[in-house]
Order: C-alpha cells, then structure tokens, then sequence
C-alpha cells in the first residue's frame, strides 16, 4: 500500500541543518524527495570544527530511490552542506537562478570543489519530479528568491514555507504570494510544514522599507565613516544601506569576499540596477571620512571575517577612527553573543560609535510573527500542522498557535522520525539513522573520526608526554623526557609541573623489577598511570598522557 511521509533529518529541534524528506510509495520502496541541504556553525563545545553537517547515511542507503533536492533558498543553514554532500548521492538539483549563481561562486572558491547540475526553477513554475508534482510559490525573506513549495502527490498535497515572512514593501525581491497560497488552500492541503522561529513573537514582523528609512537617517546624521556589517546574503539589505549612502552623498566600499561575490550574483540578475558602482576596499583610504560607507562581512563575530579585523586594526586596507560608526544591520545568532561582544567592546575601546538593534531600527527577521502565521493558516487551511525550523520552545509554541487556529491534527516531530500523513491519521510510523557530520579542515567525519573527544579533553586538562628508553636489560639508557601542553607552570605546593612529572616517572620505573621492563606496553602503562595520578594530587585534574617507550 502507498503512503505519503515525512521525514526530518535536520532543522527540527534546532536553529540551523535544515533537510526534509518527503516520501511516496510502499514502505519498501518509497521514492523520495530532499528539500534543502543546510548547516550550522560549530560553537566552542567542537574545538577545531569547521561546520556541522547532516548525517545522510540513510540518504545513502536510500540513494537509488531519491528523485532530486529541491533548494528553497541559498542562506547556509539550507544548502551550505551541497558542495561537500551531493558528491555521495549524485542526484538532480533543483534551485533559483541565484541560489544556483552563489552555489557556483562557493564552488569557485572552493579548489576541488564538485560541478553540481542545477535545473533553474523560478516562482510559479509547476514541475513533475518522479512521484511528485512540485510548485514553487513566491515569499519574502531575507535573501533574493526564496520560495515555499506546494509538493502534490495522489494522497494530498503539503505546503512546505521553507523560510518566510509577510513583508508587503522588500526593498528588493517578490512578497508572499498570498493569492496563490490561498488558491492552493481551496484545493485542499493536507499539511502544512512551516517556518516556528518567532512563533514566541506577538505581531507582525517590521518591513525592509522601514529600515532602509532607518539606515538612511543614520548615514546622514553621521559625521565621521560608517560601516555596516550584515549577512552576505542580505542583498536587499545591502541595496538599503547602499540608497541610504547615496542619499547622503557617500561612496560604498565592500570589505569581504563573501559580500562580493553576493553582490556579483545579484547583478547579473538585474537585482542592483540604478545603484552606483560598488568600490573595492583597495580605495577606502582615499576617500574622505564624510564621503565613505563600507559594507563588511563578520556580523556574527567570525573572528577571520573583515570586522574582527578592522576591530583588531590588522585590516590592510581599513580602519575606523575615534567618532565613525559600526552599524550591526544583523540579529545574533544563537550562540554567537560573546564573539559579537568581544568585537563590540573592541570598537568602543577605540572611541566607535556602535548602533544595534537594541538602539535603532536597524534590522529585522525574515521570519513570520504570529500575525503573519495567522494569515498563513487563513490562506492554506491544512488539515495537519507540522512546526519545523526551531528548537523545542519554538516548535511547542507553534504547535498551540496552530490548534488555537483550529488545525484538527498538529504533530509535534523530531529528527529521524518518519511521520505518515496519509492514509489515516498523521502518526510516527519509524525512525531512522540521524545525526551530525563535522567538517574540520577538508575532512567530514562523525565526532569520533575527527577527534572530538580528545580535542575536548585537552581543552579542559591539557596533555603530557613522556618518553623512556631502555637498553634490552631494563636499564634507563637516557633520561626520560618530558612535554608539557595545557598544564599550569606548578602545582597548589608550588613545585614546578615538570619536577612533579619527572619524579613520578622516575618512581615508577625504579618500582618496576629490570626483568620486567622489557615489557613496554607494561611500562607504558604503569608511567601512564602514575603521571596522570601524580598531576591529579598537586592540580586535582587529570591530563591525557602519552607514553613512548623504546628498548634498544
């Protein structure tokens, strides 16, 4: 028998990884299809770490059966993990004219990274992928070309938002197309699978309008440089603090990369026509401070990004003075708070002036409101509710707003469950294998391969190393050496760490008959132990250790 399913392998339970599944078919030979490919960041609890990644091992093991990835829109946390994915599955792809334009930027930044075959889809466009009948249906977000996706098959249809909002003046890009939201909602939608970031949130979510008047007052009321640091991808944003500079009469200077080649895409798309040209940071210093607005990457305090740089004066070619501005046009993410305040207390040392969205209406979501999910439901009427795109606070808030709006079925998920949708009542039916990948350097493994654990324990107890050489008789050749890395210079009696060291290796091997040190892996062992117990007693922690013992 057929059935219609859900299944999220990222982005449920949490900010950031998104990937959902659809499946249609037999249970033993369902067809499957991906929406989106995402990220999230690494915090200080993964050392080392690049990004986290999806687990998609049961994406493999299913990979004959996927009929394609459909991209909703190019921010990270929903095709970052593409370029260093798709080479497992090799399957169609489908996205926006500039989602595929910034993924083939990422590409050419990126040596060794894949040529990925992308079919351009555009809003309104009505395609068969397999078993599905896909439409893809303009919103308003926080990025160029974002589209929800109406996924029809013979047991119903879902309406997947993808990320959204309800902003009837964007300052670049289409708004929500509530009428034909409406128009798929008389048709009958069986569930709707929707965006739960401010589901907390009272209201409506303010226009990009509204702040492009907001940043324009800024500049003009400035004295010295502003600079504004936004998302890379906020190209509206960036089109609003570009007006705001020429309404001023300012230059705009780009700092980063990332922004560039945003910016690059964006233009060849037409997005930035009747705006002057964008200047490299090579010309910031021969501009007058009353004549220049830069645009820097780092708004969530990327420490290698352009404004922890100018923050730290390292940067090349740009640097701030005692009464310019830093504007951050960007809401932290979770978990970026310290780094973002650490920057902002470097520029206020320095006699900058900072504006936040604590300070002026300088940002804002690209997420719905309850207001705006309110007309969301109005529009589609499902009959089952499924909040995605949050953690649990999030996710529960959205699940009582959606019954209070009169959904008979709301079904609270999680990562790795496999939810029917029909026939029958919405229920979990399944589980599968999910997870985190970690991209350190240019390797993608499980916390495990990429040393993880051991990286967090050298965090918090640092690490010895000793080295022993004996002679075939169990006589101690040379003397032991030793390596100190991460430990306090002495211990709470005040003896010097390496003495404390020493000394037990030196008790140790004496304990130890000469027959039996030509057993190294006894040794090792015993030296191992005794050093990690010697540490403990003058520290009261207990630092790995390693062991190198020859017998010559």
């Amino acid at each position: 028998m057929d059935d219609f399913v859900f299944l999220p392998l990222g982005g449920v339970g949490e900010i950031g990884m998104n990937l959902a599944l659809y499946g249609y078919g037999p249970s033993n030979r369902r067809r499957w299809l991906a929406i989106d490919f995402g990220i999230s960041f690494a915090g200080p609890d993964l050392p080392g770490v690049d990004l986290v990644l999806p687990d998609i091992r049961y994406l493999e093991e299913e990979r004959d059966f996927i009929e394609a990835i459909v991209i909703t829109h190019a921010h990270e946390d929903h095709f970052g993990a593409l370029l260093d994915l798709w080479p497992r599955l090799r399957v169609p792809v489908y996205a926006s004219a500039f989602t595929a334009g910034l993924l083939q930027a990422k590409r050419a930044a990126q040596p060794g990274a894949p040529e990925i075959p992308i079919t351009i889809v555009s809003p309104g466009e009505r395609v068969t992928i397999g078993d599905f009948d896909v439409e893809f249906i303009a919103v308003a977000h926080s990025i160029l070309e974002p589209m929800a996706l109406a996924i029809r098959t013979p047991l119903g249809t879902v309406v997947h938002t993808g990320d959204w909002k309800i902003d009837p003046e964007p300052v670049i890009g289409a708004v929500t197309d509530g009428a034909r939201l409406a128009a798929i909602g008389d048709e009958g939608v069986l569930a709707l699978v929707c965006d739960s970031t401010n589901a907390m949130r009272d209201g409506r979510s303010p226009s990009e309008t509204e702040v492009g008047a907001s940043l324009t007052e800024i500049v003009k009321e400035a004295t010295g440089r502003v600079a504004f640091t936004t998302f890379a991808s906020n190209v509206g944003r960036i089109k609003s603090i570009a007006l705001a500079a020429q309404a001023a009469d300012r230059q705009v200077v780009i700092v980063g990369r990332a922004l560039r080649r945003a910016i690059d895409v964006a233009t060849e798309l037409g997005y930035m026509e009747g705006l002057p040209p964008f200047l490299d940071e090579e010309s910031y210093g021969y501009l007058p401070r009353s004549k220049v607005v830069a645009i820097l990457t780092g708004s969530q305090g990327e420490p290698r990004a352009a404004l922890a740089r100018v923050a730290e004066d390292e940067h090349k070619f740009v640097g701030l003075s005692p009464g310019d501005t830093v504007v951050f046009s960007a809401r932290p993410i979770p978990g970026n708070e310290k780094a973002i305040g650490n920057i902002i207390n470097q520029l206020c040392d320095q006699g900058i002036v900072v504006i936040t969205d604590r300070d002026r209406l300088v940002h804002v979501s690209g997420h719905p409101r309850r207001d705006e999910l309110a007309e969301m439901y109005g529009w589609v009427r499902p009959e089952i509710a499924i909040p995605v795109h949050g953690e649990a606070m999030h996710l529960w808030a959205h699940a009582a707003f959606a019954r209070d709006m009169g959904v008979k079925q709301v079904v609270l998920t999680e990562n790795g469950s496999i939810v029917r949708l029909a026939p029958g009542p919405a229920e979990e039916i399944d589980d599968v294998p999910f997870g985190q990948l970690y991209k350190d350097g240019i390797i993608i493994a499980d916390a495990e391969n990429v040393g993880v654990p051991e990286r967090r324990k050298l965090a918090f107890s640092g690490h010895v190393a000793v080295s022993v050489v004996l002679d075939a008789k169990g006589g101690v050749m040379v003397d032991p050496e030793i390596a100190l890395t991460g430990l306090p210079l002495q211990g709470v009696a005040g003896h010097p760490f390496e003495e404390t060291v020493m000394t037990a290796v030196l008790g140790t091997l004496e304990s130890i008959p000469r027959a039996r040190r030509r057993d190294a892996d006894l040794v090792r062992e015993a030296i191992r132990r005794s050093v990690r117990a010697a540490v403990r007693q003058a520290w009261g922690k207990k630092p790995l250790c390693t062991v190198f013992v020859a017998i010559v």
